[in-house]
C-alpha cells in the first residue's frame, strides 16, 4: 500500500476539517455528533461547559444547550462514562461490556476491581432491584449495603455506590438516563440503551477506529493509554508520514487531496482538535496546557484559557471568564503565540464578541 507523505500543512488542515472547523460549518447537532463521534461532559464551567463549547464552535450561536438537552431525553444521544455518542453507536460496545473486566489473563487492577464488585455483589442486586422497581434515580437514593468498601487514594474513598456503578455501566447493567441539575439519573441499561444487535467485539473495535479516524483526519496506529478515549486507530485508513515528524501515521484517506477553506474558532481546552498534546505540538507545533489546577502565580495563559485556531494553524489562547452574576464575559488576556494581521485580530474580536452573544454576557476586555 502506497504511504501517503504529507506536509505538515497538509496533515494540520486534515485534522481541521475533520472536526469541522473548516469554513464549512455543520448544521445539524446530531449529525455533528454522530461525525465527530463524542462530545464530553466536563462540569467546568468557567466560560461554558465542553459539551456546549464544542458544539458552539462547530455551529456557531444557532447552538442551544437545550438542544442537546433535548438529544439527551429523547434519547438520540446517550451519556456512556461522561461521553455523549450517538444511541446507535451504543451497539460497539456492548460485547467489551459482556467481558467485564477484560479478556483472557487479567491484569492485577483488572482482577482488583473483579474481587471487589463480586464482595459487594449484594449491593449491586439491590441496586439493580431499586432501579427496576423506582428508577431512575440518583446515586444519592441507591442504599450503600457494600460489605467491602472502596478504597482509594482519590476523591472516590469510601464512595462505594459511585464506584459501583462505575463499574456496572462497564458491565453495561445501569446508564444514565437523565441528569438532575448536576447529578446524574440511574436506570436499566434495558431501558436506556437501544435495542440493537450487538456487534461483535473484533468488528467493534475496527468500526471504532475507523470512526475515530474519520474524526480526527490525521492521528497515530498506536499511542499511549489515554482517559476516556484513545487518540489511536489501529489499522484504520492508510499509511502516511509528515514532514519534520518522526514515526509513522494513519491518514483517513477520505481526507486527501480535498480543498481547504479555515476560518477562526476559539475551542474548548477539551477540543478534541488539540486534546492530544503530543499530536498537538508535532502537527500544529502549539504549546498548551490547561492550567486550572495550577496556583495561580504559576499560570501562563489563564485558568480556562481557549486556544485560538485560525485556518490552519493554533495561534494563541484566549483567558477569559464568563462572570454570570455580573453579567459580564471577561477577557483577561489574549496571548499571541505569533504575530496577528490586522485581518487575524479582526476575526479573533468577532469570535469572541460572537461567543459574549452566545452566552448573552456583555463582553469587558481589560486587553
Amino acid at each position: 500500500m502506497t504511504v501517503h507523505r504529507l506536509s505538515r500543512t497538509d496533515a494540520r488542515r486534515i485534522a481541521v476539517r475533520a472536526q469541522l472547523l473548516d469554513s464549512r460549518r455543520p448544521t445539524d447537532l446530531i449529525e455533528m455528533v454522530r461525525h465527530l463521534t463524542l462530545l464530553q461532559l466536563d462540569p467546568t464551567a468557567a466560560i461554558a461547559p465542553n459539551a456546549d463549547l464544542v458544539s458552539w464552535s462547530r455551529l456557531g450561536s444557532r447552538y442551544s444547550p437545550s438542544d442537546l438537552l433535548a438529544a439527551l431525553q429523547s434519547r438520540r444521544l446517550i451519556e456512556l462514562q461522561a461521553l455523549v455518542r450517538p444511541a446507535e453507536d451504543i451497539a460497539l460496545f456492548r460485547a467489551e461490556m459482556a467481558e467485564w473486566p477484560g479478556a483472557g489473563e487479567l491484569k492485577d487492577w483488572q482482577r482488583s476491581r473483579r474481587d471487589w464488585v463480586k464482595a459487594n455483589d449484594a449491593c449491586r442486586r439491590d441496586i439493580l432491584d431499586r432501579l427496576e422497581s423506582s428508577g431512575p434515580l440518583t446515586s444519592r437514593e441507591l442504599p450503600d449495603t457494600c460489605a467491602v468498601p472502596w478504597e482509594s487514594t482519590g476523591w472516590t474513598n469510601n464512595q462505594n455506590v459511585i464506584k459501583l456503578l462505575d463499574f456496572m455501566v462497564a458491565r453495561g447493567e445501569v446508564a444514565t438516563a437523565g441528569r438532575k441539575g448536576r447529578e446524574r439519573l440511574w436506570d436499566l441499561a434495558t431501558r436506556v440503551f437501544p435495542d440493537d444487535p450487538v456487534v461483535p467485539k473484533e468488528e467493534a473495535l475496527r468500526i471504532r477506529d475507523e470512526r475515530r479516524l474519520q474524526a480526527l483526519g490525521i492521528a497515530r496506529a498506536k499511542a499511549p493509554i489515554a482517559p476516556m478515549e484513545p487518540y489511536d486507530v489501529g489499522e484504520a485508513g492508510e499509511p502516511a508520514v509528515v514532514d519534520g515528524v518522526k514515526g509513522a501515521w494513519r491518514v483517513d484517506p477520505a481526507q486527501l487531496g480535498q480543498p481547504f477553506s479555515g476560518r477562526t474558532a476559539l475551542l474548548s481546552p477539551f477540543d478534541r482538535l488539540s486534546h492530544d498534546r503530543k499530536r498537538t505540538i508535532e502537527l500544529f507545533e502549539f504549546d498548551y496546557q490547561l492550567e486550572m489546577y495550577k496556583p495561580a502565580a504559576k499560570r501562563k495563559w489563564g485558568y480556562f484559557a481557549l486556544p485560538v485556531l485560525h485556518g490552519d494553524r493554533l495561534v494563541g489562547k484566549l483567558d477569559a471568564t464568563a462572570d454570570r452574576k455580573a453579567g459580564v464575559l471577561r477577557v483577561n488576556a489574549l496571548h499571541r503565540d505569533t504575530g496577528f494581521s490586522k485581518a487575524m485580530t479582526a476575526a479573533v474580536d468577532r469570535e469572541i464578541k460572537d461567543l459574549a452573544r452566545w452566552l448573552e454576557l456583555d463582553l469587558s476586555r481589560t486587553t
